[in-house]
């Protein structure tokens, strides 16, 4: 998939990034989230989806979070908003503890991070109009009667590129494209500062992916915000991110700049997504991976990745990697960088095709 954009909007070509403001607005360290599978005749078992998660993400930065369905990238997304109990670690968004906010102050706390979901009509309630969707966080966050809230609702419907007079429409009236316009209206109603996109057009054909890449990107320059953008397109995360992170099996196996990470990836794991990718200007050959992920209840022992790693030494069964600092910037976790090669932060294609 390509996605076309004025330079204006292209994070790499000069839009609005990352600004002056000290620290990271959202500083996730050491997150661990495990689910509980229900018991059976055998003891209960522990799935640890997410597992020693650690990023941050500056004021008006889009963060891409990318790997395979399963490896944990919605649920990160999830227990950023508390949507998840988090087991472990600590997520501090707008300098607030979010792992520790509880009733009325997770409540206050929700005004300034919002999500927008995959599918926009299960997201909407098909029996209630756009209008009243979209004002009722209007109405019970910021006490707005009803002529107020509507007043506001016209202006967030057009933002988004739509009619006011749609706003009274239910939401199987629109397309999928124009359901998730709306669905972003409702997610920027309350003016957040971080907002979770978690594969916000992936149920959408390419056109209209390019629109709503390019509405998110004009709302980010527009109103500062901060993105976390979870996708399993590549393509779509390059274009929209300003730092990119991998996840394989619940772990973070590597960050780093947009361009830096899709240019020269230095973990084999992001080199196999991206030979994935259609392009036919590619020279090398696509590498495919064999097998599946891991059962997350039984994840190997040492590295994760060691069991569909064409690179994979005896050191990758024995112990998981530490994370290395790579040339360019970022972060990789794999053996390749301190055993056998010791690439010491070099790129992945330095040591060429996989065997």
């Amino acid at each position: 998939m390509s996605v076309t954009k004025s330079s204006a909007e292209a994070p790499s070509s000069g839009s609005p990034g990352p600004g002056p403001e000290s620290g990271p607005l959202v500083d996730v360290r050491d997150v661990s989230v495990v689910f509980r599978k229900k018991r059976t005749l055998a003891a209960a078992r522990l799935v640890r989806a997410v597992n020693d998660v650690t990023f941050h993400i500056d004021p008006g930065e889009t963060f891409g979070l990318v790997g395979e369905s399963g490896s944990g990238k919605s649920t990160t997304g999830r227990a950023l908003l508390k949507l998840v109990p988090v087991e472990s670690g600590s997520i501090t968004v707008a300098g607030q503890d979010v792992a520790s906010l509880r009733g009325r102050g997770l409540r206050k706390a929700r005004r300034s991070m919002q999500m927008v979901f995959q599918d926009p009509y299960s997201s909407l309630d098909p029996s209630s109009t756009v209008a009243a969707s979209i004002a009722e966080p209007l109405i019970v966050h910021e006490g707005l009667s009803s002529r107020a809230a509507r007043g506001r609702v016209n202006d967030l419907v057009e933002m988004v590129g739509l009619r006011a007079s749609y706003a009274d429409r239910y939401p199987y009236e629109f397309s999928g494209g124009q359901r998730q316009r709306l669905a972003i209206a409702r997610a920027i109603a309350l003016h957040p500062r971080f907002i979770v996109c978690d594969e916000a057009v992936s149920a959408l054909d390419v056109s209209t992916q390019n629109q709503v890449i390019n509405l998110l990107e004009r709302l980010r320059a527009e109103f500062r915000l901060t993105y976390l953008f979870i996708a399993h397109d590549l393509a779509i995360v390059r274009h929209i991110s300003h730092r990119v992170g991998v996840m394989y099996l619940g772990r973070i196996v590597e960050t780093g700049p947009a361009e830096r990470v899709y240019g020269a990836p230095a973990h084999p794991y992001t080199q196999a997504l991206l030979s994935a990718i259609p392009d036919p200007r590619r020279r090398t050959e696509r590498i495919v991976l064999a097998g599946d992920l891991p059962d997350p209840a039984r994840p190997p022992r040492g590295c994760p990745f060691q069991t569909r790693c064409s690179f994979a030494m005896d050191v990758c069964t024995e112990r998981m990697p530490e994370h290395t600092a790579v040339e360019g910037g970022g972060e990789v976790a794999c053996h390749l960088q301190t055993s056998g090669p010791a690439l010491a932060g070099s790129p992945l294609n330095d040591l060429g095709s996989p065997s």
